[in-house]
């Protein structure tokens, strides 16, 4: 048996194991190997315990008591018998959580109080999904059980449609909490660094010395080069200018609602209402799978974006692009960011051709396989490969990473792409 989580110290150092390893795959250390000598060996028995389940009593030679039961209690109840509730067998945990929300609501207070927050919320992830749980999401006093995550907003996002009136304004609680905390994690270094990349694209042709741009400068003047002397004369200064307010780029987040990309469609929301928020900038934010939905009146309250979105259902990129440009009105101060996994359920070919003749207008194209801090995504392979070969090349962007993407992308310098040969 494998683990799937590693956890920090202490009594909280347990990790469940995952459903697709047979229990007796992992053996543990043999215990006739001689005496313990101290209390290492006795904190190890006691892991290999917790990790195996009730089938370790025997091989470890532990009997849990008090808080460990209690942690080996709830272990059971999410991965016992690979997570089918009810289930029975000889050699697997046996629990479940059943459907009855008052005993899930427990089990909830249990792992908040015996794992760290981070395991919480992995073992709630594996609780909606291994045990169909999502249901009980629906009633208020789960919602207030739960431990809040971007994850959880993506499952709430889904469920929005069946959702009754009692439930919502709970929902809503949970979801502004996490939307609050990104925008606190986010906010200000998005607007930081966007600003100086305002201010940089917004060139002079008679600079201060601080303003200088050397770099294009110097490349601007090569035909002036003094060998003799090693230098180049600068005949004409290129330098950064101070954006005024009346200087605006244009941003559009065009953003894939299909259920594959919950988590990008939090943060697509919360940095669009960032970006809203900044005067040098004109965001519009658009939604779509097979039809488009425009949310920049909503910009104001990532709140009221995110419950404006649909998750699930089919995609039509194409005919999102489509609405996308025909919104545009100054191609060389837009910028069009693409957030999709890229599986096209349109017309490929009018897709990238739309790609194409955006760039060639002079629109700045991104495309994201993912916003989101989650590893590396599933997508079409074959058409990241062709926008690439257009000059917009697809990858996967944490929420850390993005302001410096949307930096390079007003500035019209290259992309900062993480690990290029994974993305080509």
């Amino acid at each position: 048996m494998t683990t799937t989580t590693t956890t920090g110290a202490g009594t909280a150092g347990i990790a469940p194991p995952p459903a697709h390893t047979p229990p007796s795959t992992h053996t543990p250390p043999p215990t006739d190997a001689g005496p313990h000598t101290g209390p290492a060996d006795d904190e190890r028995l006691r892991r290999w315990r917790l990790v195996l389940g009730a089938d370790g009593a025997e091989s470890t030679g532990r009997t849990l008591t008090g808080r460990d039961a209690a942690m080996d209690a709830a272990l059971t109840a999410l991965y016992g018998d690979g997570g089918r509730p009810g289930g029975r067998g000889r050699n697997s945990r046996s629990a479940g959580l059943g459907a009855s929300a008052p005993s899930v609501a427990r089990w909830l207070g249990d792992i908040r109080t015996y794992f760290p927050g981070s395991v919480v919320q992995v073992m709630q992830r594996d609780a909606i999904d291994r045990l169909g749980l999502a249901a009980l999401l629906l009633e208020p006093e789960m919602l207030e059980a739960v431990e809040a995550d971007v994850h959880l907003v993506g499952t709430l996002l889904s469920l929005n449609k069946a959702m009754p009136e009692t439930t919502k304004e709970t929902a809503r609680a949970v979801v502004r909490k996490v939307v609050e905390d990104l925008e606190k994690r986010l906010a200000s270094r998005t607007r930081a660094t966007l600003t100086g990349a305002l201010d940089r694209s917004a060139r002079i042709s008679r600079p201060r010395h601080h303003d200088i741009d050397w770099d294009r400068t110097v490349r601007a003047n090569l035909k002036n080069y003094l060998p003799e002397h090693g230098t180049v004369v600068p005949e004409r200064l290129i330098g950064y200018g101070r954006a005024a307010r009346s200087v605006k780029k244009d941003v559009i987040l065009c953003i894939d609602q299909s259920g594959s990309m919950a988590a990008s469609v939090v943060y697509a929301s919360v940095f669009g209402a960032v970006l809203a928020s900044m005067r040098t900038l004109r965001t519009r934010l658009v939604v779509f799978d097979t039809a488009v939905v425009d949310l920049t009146d909503q910009l104001d309250d990532p709140v009221d974006v995110l419950f404006g979105t649909q998750l699930g259902g089919g995609t039509d990129i194409n005919r999102a692009l489509a609405y996308c440009q025909s919104r545009i009105s100054r191609p060389a101060d837009t910028v069009v960011v693409l957030i999709s996994d890229l599986y096209e359920g349109g017309i490929r070919n009018e897709m990238l051709k739309r790609v194409a003749a955006m760039k060639a207008s002079g629109v700045q194209f991104v495309t994201l396989l993912a916003l989101s801090d989650e590893g590396a995504p599933a997508y079409d392979h074959e058409h990241a490969a062709a926008l690439g070969a257009l000059g917009a090349p697809a990858f996967a962007c944490t929420p850390d990473l993005f302001p410096e993407v949307m930096a390079a992308a007003i500035e019209k310098r290259p992309l900062p792409v993480p690990d290029k040969e994974a993305h080509r």
